[in-house]
């Protein structure tokens, strides 16, 4: 499986996709396998959900996601875990022992304006 988690420095973005860059891990069992940081290609409508399907993942972690991103996601058969905070490191130990879970979305429609990548139409 490979996760992309919504990455600011060493913590989870709030905001997927105004996040600086998205660490990708490639996990088998219990075990990581491969772990990359690759920069947010820029923020408009579909457009990252198609990224990181062209990269191979299956589920993308972040502290908040509103409902059209979600469904770009889900068209892509991405699966989105939402709510969450901490760590990279401590995400990633919560996968590894089966605890991480899906929360309420910490950020409102608008609420990442000034953060990171702005949001760009196409």
């Amino acid at each position: 499986m490979r996760i992309a988690i919504s990455t600011d420095g060493a913590q989870v973005s709030e905001h997927f996709g105004r996040c600086p860059s998205f660490t990708i891990v490639e996990i088998e069992g219990n075990e990581i396998k491969n772990k990359e940081i690759v920069n947010n290609p820029g923020h408009h409508p579909g457009f990252i959900p198609e990224f990181l399907h062209k990269k191979g993942v299956n589920c993308i972690i972040a502290g908040g996601m509103g409902r059209k991103a979600a469904g770009f996601f889900k068209q892509y058969n991405i699966d989105t875990v939402v709510g969450i905070t901490g760590t990279i490191e401590e995400v990633l130990e919560k996968i590894r022992n089966g605890t991480l879970e899906n929360k309420e979305s910490l950020c409102s429609p608008g609420s990442g304006k000034g953060y990171g990548i702005e949001k760009t139409e196409r």
